[in-house]
């Protein structure tokens, strides 16, 4: 599919159908737990498909999960039966340990089990896109020396963190590429910590390493959609665009109306329903009325795609899910 073309035919489409990064509630439909799922490559595809035959989703999007990538750099990951999974402690604390750290094979740890899932997820799925989802490379660099650590290494030792970058952004080029040879039609490239950047830590250290990226996997049939969360997206929007990813997936911490002015009209811009207070912990009334409010101050523009602000969480209703479909299919009726 030439992803170039597809995303302009969404731009010009009057009934644009949402986006949402949907994928954990599907261990609803197969009666499984969120350990079963990243554990088993047969079982993610099949909740994809599920997903998508539940749904009029514009494309299928694989499941946000920050810690696979940590994992394969030897990261200690927390699990559980109803929770994403998440990173547990640093495993870069020194320079030294910075220079010795080895960038990992792309089908370490459970890597593997999850371009496997997107191959077979692609074999089931012929009537959308299918998008896996892979970290960013601040993110990634963050879940191996710390959070809070990174923050301060942008101050500290900048040099020890751009040691890490650089093979964050190694592996993620090599992991991205093994993507699109199973079949993908792009990747979620998922960078929220750069949110809490200011506007010049994010373009030292985020952007350019996205634009690398970019630059290395993204082509006509691959396209990459940048996600961040944060709430100062609005004012690093200019760093975040020289990525040239091919769309932009924003949170719920800003407004998309802000997002929106600031950002040029063929760029596909997709957001931001709150995937805690209105997905999981909405009524179907509630997040009827927040989508629709959405779509009444955004809809009005050709590059704008409805979608959560995050990924959606496993034990969410899918009486809310379908309620936020049947509002952007009601609004998109007139």
């Amino acid at each position: 599919m030439n992803m170039y073309k597809w995303l302009e035919s969404v731009k010009a489409d009057p009934k644009k159908k949402p986006m949402p990064v949907l994928s954990y509630p599907g261990i609803q439909l197969m009666g499984i737990t969120v350990k079963d799922l990243i554990s088993d490559a047969d079982y993610q595809a099949r909740g994809m498909k599920l997903v998508a035959d539940a749904t009029e989703s514009l494309a299928s999007v694989s499941l946000m999960d920050l810690s696979v990538e940590a994992e394969c750099f030897g990261s200690t990951i927390k699990v559980s039966d109803d929770e994403v999974p998440t990173v547990v402690g640093a495993i870069v604390t020194t320079p030294e340990e910075a220079e010795a750290l080895v960038v990992p094979s792309v089908r370490s740890a459970r890597a593997g089990i999850y371009l496997d899932a997107i191959a077979k997820a692609r074999e089931l799925i012929h009537d959308r896109p299918v998008l896996a989802g892979v970290i960013g490379p601040f993110s990634l660099a963050g879940r191996l020396v710390d959070v809070t650590e990174a923050m301060i290494l942008c101050f500290e030792d900048p040099d020890m963190l751009k040691v890490v970058l650089d093979k964050c952004t190694e592996f993620l080029i090599a992991y991205i590429t093994e993507y699109k040879k199973t079949g993908a039609d792009g990747v979620v490239i998922a960078e929220p910590l750069a949110g809490m950047l200011s506007p010049d830590l994010a373009a030292e250290f985020s952007c350019p390493y996205v634009e690398k990226i970019v630059r290395a996997c993204q082509s006509e049939d691959f396209i990459i959609v940048y996600h961040n969360c944060g709430n100062g997206v609005v004012r690093m929007i200019d760093s975040i665009l020289s990525t040239g990813c091919k769309a932009y997936h924003f949170g719920n911490a800003i407004d998309m109306r802000d997002i929106l002015k600031a950002v040029p009209s063929d760029v596909v811009v997709m957001g931001n329903i709150d995937p805690a207070g209105q997905f999981l912990g909405g009524t179907e009334e509630s997040i009827y009325k927040e989508t629709t409010a959405l779509l009444n101050d955004c809809g009005k523009y050709p590059n704008f795609i409805l979608s959560s602000g995050c990924d959606i969480p496993p034990l969410t209703p899918w009486k809310n899910i379908q309620a936020f479909f049947r509002a952007a299919k009601d609004y998109y009726k007139y």
